[in-house]
């Protein structure tokens, strides 16, 4: 019997200004690929999304999955597998990761690759290794953009009869008599600079919940409280969007908070640009993974550019001061990174020579040198004593012309969240399922444990994405 079926439910079905059977929260890659799911299993679908424009954090991400045991890996001769991503995972999360959840990301990784492929969504040739990873395993969607996947599933969406309503924010779940979430009481017409602002309207679901509204890395009142350093000095990727509304009403309801204090400091951002911007690229793509990165009051190294993203972020911290991240044109060509837009932004800068590039960072010119001939010799023998870095195998001794940037960590992720089962269900704080709602992506807790690995991100939401659609449509 679905929550409508009696006598009653029907009358309260009646109070609603829209039903569906499957009701979705967000517009990211999460609730795109649970609401584009409920419906090819039968299902109405109904999605709201608080701002104007669709996508979310996803449609700014880089776009790259991490996905183990692809066609794409087989046929480049990548050896890969599922229990490889999970022991990367795990050691990355340091104890804190909930198994079952990052189980799940691994070994439903490829197939969710696949899928994407199956959507029409285009990927590079190349695999990417990013940092903490085993193994190249980064897919890359289009020109480094999440829209590259946001957009055809949307197209999908749309053309399978999926509405979604736009600046419509979530105000609190409603349940029936037994406590089975069957509707949300919502704000249409919303601002998001107005937090008081819409209309308010009760919406139904016929079968149940699912809420992907991400994460709460741009809330700088709610991410402080769990950690009090990220206060509003502190910058971040996000969109302004990426606030707690969805969170908190969950944990209204009664769900289970897990590890909200675990946040994750993207450490390729930029002091010299607001938000995301251009520098990740050029860090994440040509500098982490070929170049180097150094302390420019000693013009030497301190960490391996491959480490995981909170080793990365906590090394900087630590230093007190941005760091400079260098890479040659060459890493800049073998990466497919175009500098240009980094270049033009005056983030990146372009050096002719060692001298130059030490002088305009203000760093000791003769102990630069002496760090870029040294790694230059690991880079050449293929093996990086000082720090452990894998060397990649088509990376090159770096030589002029250099480009470099400022690096300094920005809020990027927010591990915690709601806990979940493997099936996507929500759970409260005795472990007891709460009937009609189900979650997907970063508002799921404990999947990453103390960090995530870096394109783990889009992974999990496909994955948990097509999980919770099933589910819902059932």
């Amino acid at each position: 019997m679905t929550p409508f079926q009696s006598a009653h439910e029907a009358e309260f079905a009646a109070t609603m200004d829209v039903v569906a059977d499957v009701l979705v929260v967000g517009s990211g890659f999460a609730g795109l690929t649970a609401a584009l799911t409920a419906r090819r299993l039968g299902a109405t679908v109904h999605v709201i999304e608080k701002m104007k424009g669709l996508g979310g954090n996803s449609v700014i991400s880089d776009g790259v999955i991490a996905a183990a045991g692809t066609s794409f890996q087989k046929r480049q001769g990548i050896e890969d597998s599922p229990e490889s991503m999970l022991r990367d995972m795990l050691r990355a999360g340091r104890g804190l990761s909930h198994e079952p959840l990052a189980r799940a990301v691994a070994f439903g990784s490829a197939e969710a690759f696949e899928w994407l492929l199956e959507l029409g969504v285009a990927f590079q040739d190349k695999v990417e290794r990013s940092g903490g990873h085993a193994a190249s395993r980064g897919h890359v969607a289009g020109k480094h953009t999440g829209a590259a996947i946001i957009h055809p599933l949307l197209r999908h969406c749309r053309e399978e009869g999926v509405p979604i309503a736009t600046q419509t924010v979530l105000d609190a779940f409603v349940t029936n008599q037994s406590g089975r979430v069957v509707g949300l009481d919502v704000r249409e017409g919303h601002d998001y600079r107005d937090p008081d602002s819409g209309t308010p309207r009760r919406i139904g679901a016929a079968r149940a919940v699912v809420l992907a509204c991400g994460g709460f890395g741009a809330d700088v009142a709610f991410r402080s409280v769990q950690d009090p350093r990220l206060d509003a000095t502190v910058d971040t990727t996000n969109k302004p969007s990426a606030l707690a509304q969805g969170l908190v009403a969950a944990m209204r309801l009664g769900a289970a908070p897990v590890q909200l204090s675990r946040i994750q400091l993207g450490p390729w951002g930029s002091p010299d640009e607001k938000g995301f911007g251009t520098g990740p690229g050029f860090a994440s793509y040509a500098a982490f993974p070929y170049g180097l990165v150094v302390d420019p009051t000693t013009g030497k190294r301190f960490m391996n550019e491959l480490g995981d993203r909170k080793a990365r972020s906590d090394a900087i911290l630590a230093l007190g001061h941005p760091a400079v991240s260098i890479a040659d044109k060459t890493a800049c060509e073998v990466a497919s990174y175009d500098p240009a837009k980094a270049l033009q932004r005056g983030v990146v800068r372009r050096f002719e020579s060692t001298a130059e590039l030490g002088a305009a960072y203000d760093m000791p010119v003769d102990a630069l040198e002496q760090t870029l001939d040294s790694f230059a010799a690991g880079v050449a023998k293929g093996e990086d004593a000082a720090f452990g870095k894998s060397i990649l195998a088509d990376a090159q001794p770096p030589k002029p012309p250099f480009y470099a940037m400022r690096t300094w960590p920005k809020v990027h992720f927010t591990m915690g969240g709601l806990r979940a089962d493997a099936e996507a269900r929500v759970l409260d704080c005795d472990g007891r399922i709460i009937p009609g709602l189900y979650a997907a992506g970063e508002v799921v807790g404990g999947t990453h444990g103390d960090s995530r690995l870096g394109s783990a991100a889009i992974a999990e939401c496909i994955v948990f994405g097509r999980i919770a659609g099933r589910a819902a449509a059932r």
